[in-house]
């Protein structure tokens, strides 16, 4: 059977009608009427509606709301069908926001729970980091964030209903229609409702994520987001947490998002006692996929068709957030993180977690090595295809990666998969 192959050239939007939406909006845009807004206030409004309330509990989220929105306006070029997407996607991360804050004051509690050691894995996309996550999900007395969760977090599930809770269900339906909509995405990333979710979802509350930079290319507001404060984002993925655990306990959480990768100091603030994973690759395959994969994702919004602005900006975000976290590394001494390199989790996965755990004073329980054990056994491989990508897509070698990115692989003994040409 032959494997289907994607690209990120295969993510063009297809729908007939949506592109007659966008054709339409194009005209109407001619005469000055760009539809729908890109208001702050109108992507307020909406949540408002959405959540029955306008306590947003502070308005951390007001400035980078405005940044984002005028760096869409100016910068990212997108189609109706990209604004459309894009508002609907902020209004209902605020409607999350306005809900858990909601929760939070009915259910004071919840504050006092406590976010004890969480597993962190912070390293770059495409370096193992999915699977790490769910390796250490497996744990019968640790759980990751559910994709699920992540979409419709108010009210957080009981015990009694996690299982047959009916957002597993409309979540599904929202996936599978992404998935129509773009199908090589199935390919680059794990999609399914109760798989593990990075916990960037969270930071979407605070409209302070990464998340944003994947759907459209907006370099003003990465710029702005590499300096941004984030203390009110963590504050927002902290009680996210709290409100989870309050019906559903845990003993630890299993985090995983890049996005800490660019704020380490505000990362140990939030969590001083995380234990916290830094995976390492090869820079040229890591940043070629991720080049590829956020094209992918703008492709539908957008009506820029050179995928090289793209590809650019996400070389340039990853080099600075190796470059400010091998400065934290410096000036943080030993024992912050644990290293990871991502052949010898590949080559041995268990023997891996049974490291890591050994590190922090602990032990794999018999348990969880079983677990392991069948979820890779029974682990599909590029079940919805492969990903495929080239650098010469983007006007790169792999040889002038590895220049560009060799004080970190040197520093970190990072070998390469990709013999220079």
């Amino acid at each position: 059977m032959t494997q289907v192959e994607f690209t990120w050239r295969d993510s063009e939007l297809t729908s007939p009608p949506l592109r007659v939406l966008n054709g339409v909006g194009a005209q109407l845009a001619r005469f000055g009427l760009d539809r729908p807004s890109l208001s702050p206030d109108s992507v307020v409004a909406a949540a408002v509606k959405a959540a029955g309330s306008d306590d947003l509990g502070s308005d951390s989220y007001r400035d980078p709301l405005e940044i984002f929105l005028e760096a869409c306006r100016t910068e990212a070029e997108l189609t109706t069908f990209g604004r459309i997407l894009i508002t609907k996607m902020l209004a209902a991360a605020l409607a999350n926001r306005i809900e858990l804050h909601r929760w939070s004051l009915d259910h004071p509690a919840v504050a006092d729970e406590c976010i004890d050691s969480p597993w962190v894995i912070v390293g770059l996309p495409r370096t193992g980091t999915s699977v790490l996550s769910m390796l250490l999900g497996l744990d019968p007395v640790a759980r990751p964030l559910r994709q699920w969760e992540a979409a419709h977090l108010i009210p957080p599930a009981s015990l009694e209903e996690a299982d047959a809770d009916p957002r597993i269900a409309q979540t599904t339906k929202e996936l599978d229609g992404l998935m129509k909509l773009n199908p090589p995405l199935r390919a680059m990333h794990p999609f399914g409702a109760t798989l593990a979710q990075e916990c960037v979802s969270l930071f979407m509350y605070d409209v302070r994520t990464l998340a944003l930079e994947t759907q459209a290319h907006v370099p003003t507001y990465a710029r702005w987001l590499e300096q941004a404060d984030m203390t009110s984002a963590y504050a927002q993925h902290r009680l996210a947490l709290q409100a989870l655990q309050s019906r559903q306990p845990t003993e630890r959480w299993i985090l995983k998002t890049p996005n800490h990768l660019w704020h380490l100091e505000a990362l140990h603030a939030a969590y001083p006692g995380a234990r916290v994973i830094w995976t390492h690759r090869d820079p040229g395959p890591v940043v070629t996929s991720l080049a590829s994969l956020a094209n992918a994702g703008q492709r539908p919004l957008t009506k820029r068709s050179d995928p090289t602005p793209t590809a650019e900006e996400w070389k340039r975000k990853c080099a600075f957030a190796l470059g400010s976290a091998m400065a934290f590394d410096t000036t943080s001494g030993d024992g912050w993180c644990q290293h990871l390199h991502y052949d010898a989790l590949v080559s041995d996965p268990i023997g891996t977690v049974r490291a890591l755990y050994a590190s922090f004073g602990d032990e794999v329980s018999d348990l969880h090595e079983r677990r392991m054990r069948v979820f890779l056994d029974q682990r599909p491989k590029d079940a919805f295809g492969a990903h495929r990508y080239d650098p010469a897509d983007f006007g790169w070698t792999y040889a002038g990666l590895a220049d560009e990115f060799s004080d970190y692989t040197g520093r970190y003994g990072v070998g390469t998969e990709h013999r220079p040409a």
